[in-house]
């Protein structure tokens, strides 16, 4: 980075969203701080108007750059982002998130004093009260992650995360065959598990502020968490493929299972394991896959038979009899 580089560069990946990236840009426009900024926008192979809705907004803010990625996949777009950006430390947010104005002292704020933190979550509040209180995060006190740790899925979340370029340099940045628009749609955790256990801290910080205009609404729920049971099995998977963090995945895996026990988290597991072992295909591994299966079949067993008897030793609520 010479000294002419920004402060922060702020990445957004969008495809085929001309009519919802206005509200985005405008969030751009509107951010006041003395810091030096740039807006990295990545047009994800569009095929609609995305183009011409973002060279608008350069008009407006020569500190907006677009560039377009033909691989499809926010993994590959994202990838691409943080190789354009030309600032130490690089945010990553979704088009459809409106950035607080304070957006980025918050996030200079947060990593400073910090060498050591090379990932950072933020908070993501729901704009629009209809939508599903759904890819938000509304914790509002801070929260140390411990470097070649376990990190649940969804701790924190792509819409709201920064990291150090010497992170994304030691990780080899974002893997083009995950995320959205890909089978597996779990880059972002990948990315931030990645960092971990490249020794680096991790950090949750509620001061960099995003509102989330996702729109979905209720019946668009069990679609979304089908796709997050997707990724997460195969974000299990590829740490399980690493020598060094198989034992921890393994056991921290295990305990998500072990520590929601009823129906709703076992559909969700099956979906996992049945990801997991598309990955595992994906990446040829199918020795691991053959030696994986039965020990996944019995932790499966295992969990349905758990749920099985909790259903029949739960004691029956008695029905309240009418009185006179």
């Amino acid at each position: 980075m010479n000294s002419a580089s920004p402060e922060l560069s702020i990445v957004v990946c969008t495809r085929n969203r001309a009519g919802q990236l206005r509200g985005m840009l405008d969030s751009l426009l509107a951010m006041k701080t003395a810091r030096s900024w740039e807006a990295v926008l990545i047009d994800n192979a569009s095929t609609d108007g995305t183009a011409d809705v973002i060279r608008a907004a350069m008009q407006v803010e020569p500190r907006i750059r677009y560039f377009r990625e033909d691989r499809v996949g926010l993994g590959a777009a994202r990838d691409r982002g943080w190789r354009e950006a030309r600032s130490a430390l690089i945010s990553l947010t979704d088009d459809d998130c409106y950035l607080a104005e304070d957006f980025v002292d918050a996030v200079i704020a947060a990593f400073d004093g910090r060498p050591d933190v090379g990932v950072l979550g933020g908070r993501i509040l729901l704009f629009d009260p209809a939508d599903a209180r759904v890819t938000i995060c509304e914790r509002d006190y801070p929260m140390e992650i411990a470097p070649y740790s376990f990190v649940i899925a969804g701790l924190i979340k792509g819409a709201n995360l920064s990291f150090r370029r010497e992170a994304l340099e030691a990780i080899d940045g974002f893997d083009p065959a995950l995320g959205a628009g890909t089978r597996f749609p779990c880059e972002d955790m990948d990315a931030i598990a990645a960092v971990l256990w490249a020794g680096f801290e991790g950090r949750y910080d509620p001061r960099p502020l995003v509102l989330h205009h996702h729109r979905r609404r209720l019946p668009d729920v069990p679609r979304l968490m089908a796709g997050y049971d997707r990724g997460r099995g195969a974000y299990y998977a590829k740490f399980l493929l690493r020598s060094d963090s198989r034992r921890t995945f393994a056991v921290g895996w295990l305990k998500e299972v072990r520590n929601h026990l009823n129906g709703v988290h076992l559909r969700r597991f099956f979906r996992e394991l049945c990801s997991a072992a598309a990955y595992l295909v994906s990446r040829r591994k199918i020795v691991l896959l053959v030696m994986l299966v039965p020990a996944a079949l019995a932790a499966y067993g295992a969990a349905a038979l758990a749920v099985g008897a909790r259903a029949v030793l739960k004691p029956k609520r008695r029905r309240a009899t009418a009185g006179y």
